[in-house]
């Protein structure tokens, strides 16, 4: 354990920021399951607006580096694509 008051600090603001990257991510990854869902039962429209909210939550969580920005558009790509071979 941390023995300086500055050490003592940090570790606190790690504890809080995994807490808070942690949930970013649960976001993320709810969001693209729910997109391949959609996908998967060929549902278009309910695709499309599941991908605008997914791609909302990854970019969140690109900004605030609780994942990569790389692996965010990657996501997002690929999900874009699947959304795209679905026919109407």
């Amino acid at each position: 354990m941390a023995y300086h008051k500055s050490a003592v600090k940090r570790h606190k603001q790690s504890l809080n920021r995994a807490v808070r990257n942690k949930a970013a991510r649960t976001r993320v990854k709810n969001a693209v399951k729910a997109v391949r869902a959609a996908v998967q039962n060929k549902d278009r429209a309910d695709a499309e607006s599941l991908l605008s909210t997914a791609a909302s939550a990854l970019a969140k969580a690109a900004g605030k580096r609780a994942i990569h920005r790389r692996k965010a558009a990657r996501t997002l790509s690929r999900l874009t694509k699947a959304v795209n071979t679905v026919s109407v």
